[in-house]
């Protein structure tokens, strides 16, 4: 089934690498028109190589930093004068966060960025858009929580990260009661483990690390970016009209056990 965002201009941040590209890719083979952005300009380089090699419509502003409210005003003005409607936000940007126990974690240079590049990231292109999505007649927010905003680790110091995911659940709700009067629906998707860039760094997925998280997944295998895009587009497009202010766990399982 294709053309399924015919027709929809579509916000992607983080579009550079990891989920937020899987996202932007789908998006543009399903008929909508793409504006991503990125931190990193040479990441945002390869998802327009990618693109063109499968010959699909697709942009990435960059460098833009979705915790600096200038560059998420930039972002969706910029999309906006030049297509005039915002149907569709996907926020996929996001800082990889400090781990460390909650004894251990140092305020300033741990908790304070992670808390930024998970909750800031959010709430400063959702309130950008918002006027933008307002004039367009409605759309759609998808947002990222994680499954660790149900449940904590016993392999990861995730203090910081548990409450930033819980904190993006929590503002969801709020956009989607503020929303619904304006059409503007907002939901979350709660990834489980996804093979990224960020996650490999992190060796999440190397030895014993590996191993316990592959332990805790029903299905026995860790997720894609594709795996948690086809949920977005799903939640992006008009089949799910009369969806919001809900969470959508893509997990291989992991919160059934």
């Amino acid at each position: 089934m294709t053309g399924r965002l015919s027709g929809k201009v579509a916000l992607v941040t983080g579009a550079g690498a990891g989920i937020g590209q899987g996202c932007a890719l789908l998006f543009a083979q399903q008929g909508a028109t793409v504006i991503g952005c990125d931190i990193n300009p040479d990441a945002a380089e390869r998802t327009r190589k990618l693109a063109a090699e499968r010959e699909l419509s697709l942009d990435v502003l960059a460098p833009l930093d979705m915790s600096v409210p200038a560059d998420a005003r930039r972002f969706a003005d910029e999309t906006y004068e030049r297509h005039g409607r915002v149907d569709v936000l996907v926020t996929a940007g996001a800082i990889a966060p400090h781990m460390a126990s909650a004894a251990e974690m140092d305020f300033d240079k741990q908790w304070t960025p992670t808390l930024r590049g998970e909750v800031d990231v959010v709430f400063l292109p959702v309130q950008a858009a918002w006027p933008h999505m307002q004039a367009s007649g409605g759309g759609s927010i998808v947002n990222f929580a994680s499954v660790n905003a149900f449940r904590g680790s016993g392999t990861f110091g995730m203090v910081a990260h548990c409450a930033g995911k819980s904190a993006v659940l929590g503002l969801t709700r709020q956009l989607a009661a503020e929303g619904g009067p304006s059409r503007i629906r907002a939901n979350t998707i709660s990834p489980g483990m996804v093979r990224t860039p960020a996650t490999e760094s992190a060796g999440a997925h190397e030895g014993a690390a590996r191993e316990a998280l592959l332990a805790r997944i029903p299905l026995g295998r860790v997720g894609t970016p594709e795996d948690i895009a086809w949920c977005a587009v799903y939640l992006a497009s008009d089949e799910s009209a009369w969806v919001t202010g809900g969470n959508f766990p893509v997990d291989g399982g992991v919160l059934a056990k």
